[in-house]
């Protein structure tokens, strides 16, 4: 581009002056004569650099053997604790298994599968409510997990 432009300037500068041609004919003449003389290319071997040695983190800081937040098993209230099973478990365990217990007694309304029937077992979770909404499950298992520090 800077040469295309650079030879456009001295052709008009050559048109505007008849005296000067011979300026324009240097120019492209230096120019094939830097494109003709191939440059060696000198590189420098790199030195290879130390690199230290890679080390693992012990097994009680890496994420995978410690859960955290909806993944990490906590007690739970009597009440769910009987109907999973278990004393602990993940938020993420409990709402599997209360949407697999839906899903097996079909208790999803048919005309609007966001409402869930709740029959007795499902009404101690639930605080004795009739229907719930599948987005109201997170908020009413909020209760049935102790917080422990």
């Amino acid at each position: 581009m800077f040469r295309l432009y650079k030879g456009f300037k001295e052709l008009l500068a050559s048109s505007a002056t008849a005296s000067v041609p011979s300026t324009a004919a240097k120019f492209y003449a230096a120019t094939a004569a830097k494109s003709a003389s191939p440059k060696v290319a000198q590189k420098t071997p790199k030195k290879p650099t130390a690199s230290k040695p890679k080390t693992k983190k012990p097994a009680a800081l890496r994420s995978e053997t410690r859960p955290t937040g909806i993944s990490k098993v906590t007690p739970v209230s009597p009440a769910l604790g009987q109907f999973l099973g278990a004393q602990q478990a993940s938020r993420t365990e409990a709402v599997k298994q209360i949407w697999s217990y839906i899903k097996s007694q079909k208790l999803q309304n048919p005309n609007n599968r966001k409402e869930i029937f709740c029959d007795e077992k499902l009404k101690t979770i639930f605080n004795g409510k009739e229907k719930v909404g599948f987005l109201e499950i997170g908020k009413m298992l909020t209760p049935h997990f102790v917080k422990t520090t």
